[in-house]
């Protein structure tokens, strides 16, 4: 078995999807995936395919999906058909009027383990929105990562602890090397991926570069960043032109003028939706993973990201940075100050309703 493989970097869908299937063919014990849209569409249908021909193959297999994010497209007969093939399947926090604010709480992970010796962790989630093939050129563009080994195993068994209730576990330190796999809530700190930001910003000499979908940060993320750039170091962040979720990108531009004018270069990415969670510290540390720098994916919802040293990686993430910025324009500071009271009104609003997004 492979102990500390390469960590493999996807940014299409049709080739994640096609490795993820790929490994549930050849699984022999274990198939275990979580996600939070997991659509009955032609994407979902591969899946739901592949999964019950597994399970009837005698693999145990399980698929948690939230019951939010799957809402009105995991439809109710995709779900039977997987449940009559054998595959044990869970709506995470399906709404109940006696816990309503817990519908509030959603599992964001997208993770799917094979045989605890290949995982696949990172934004995509199963839908045909992903998909050149099914949606076309402006499919989402998106970040995912494939391991073996160490972390491979780290991923069942954190996908285990949390089919089983366990939704605070953290790897022992002990099986902790150059790469991690980190859940935003632990026993030990509730907002463990805040921190590891807040570190990372903290320390950067250099350089940070930041890519997230939805762009709400706390103020203490914000302060992070505005020192940062006190420090002299250099702060990029790339963001979506447009994005799926109109209110969080209100909200995002409600904080742009107050990190343009301290220094902070923000670019929107112009040619589809940008939905890749990533962060590159100086070259030398990286995270990847389900987590959006949003008060939600912060504090709220269930996230995991993988957390690396890994100098390949981290040169394989930078350089893909930099490719991005060359279908993005960068915001002016000058013309973001003179923008009309309309959208300013809007970003009111979406302030307003940050922790809520």
């Amino acid at each position: 078995m492979v102990d500390e493989g390469v960590i493999k970097l996807y940014i299409e869908g049709d080739e994640l999807f096609d490795a993820m299937l790929e490994a549930i063919h050849h699984a022999k014990r274990t198939v275990w995936i979580e996600t939070y849209i997991f659509a009955d569409d032609e994407v979902g249908q591969r899946f739901a395919k592949a999964l019950s021909e597994r399970a009837q193959a005698g693999v145990e297999v399980r698929l948690l999906v939230d019951a939010l994010g799957s809402l009105f497209q995991f439809h109710r007969t995709l779900g039977a058909a997987l449940k009559a093939s054998g595959v044990k399947v869970r709506h995470f926090h399906r709404w109940h009027w006696r816990e309503p604010f817990r519908y509030n709480r959603r599992n964001h992970r997208k993770l799917l383990a094979v045989d605890s010796e290949v995982a696949f962790l990172g934004g995509f989630n199963i839908h045909r929105q992903s998909s050149y093939k099914y949606f076309g050129a402006v499919r989402w563009r998106d970040s995912h990562a494939s391991f073996q080994g160490r972390l491979a195993r780290q991923a069942a068994e954190l996908f285990d602890a949390f089919w089983r209730g366990d939704r605070r576990r953290l790897p022992n330190k002990d099986q902790q090397g150059s790469s991690v796999l980190v859940p935003n809530q632990t026993r030990d700190c509730r907002q463990r991926l805040a921190c590891i930001y807040a570190d990372f910003f903290g320390n950067a000499k250099q350089q940070i570069c930041l890519a997230t979908p939805y762009f709400v940060p706390d103020h203490r993320i914000q302060k992070a960043l505005l020192l940062a750039v006190a420090r002299g170091v250099e702060v990029r962040l790339l963001v979506p032109h447009s994005s799926d979720v109109h209110l969080a990108h209100w909200a995002a531009n409600a904080v742009y003028a107050r990190l343009l004018d301290a220094g902070v270069k923000i670019y929107e990415y112009l040619p589809r939706m940008f939905h890749a969670k990533v962060a590159i510290i100086d070259g030398e540390r990286a995270t990847l993973g389900t987590a959006n720098l949003d008060y939600r994916s912060l504090f709220q919802n269930y996230e995991l990201n993988l957390v690396s040293r890994d100098p390949d990686f981290c040169r394989r993430l930078q350089a893909q940075f930099e490719d991005d910025l060359t279908a993005a324009a960068a915001v002016c500071a000058r013309r973001w100050r003179q923008r009309r009271w309309v959208p300013r009104l809007a970003e009111l609003l979406g302030w307003s309703v940050r922790r809520w997004l």
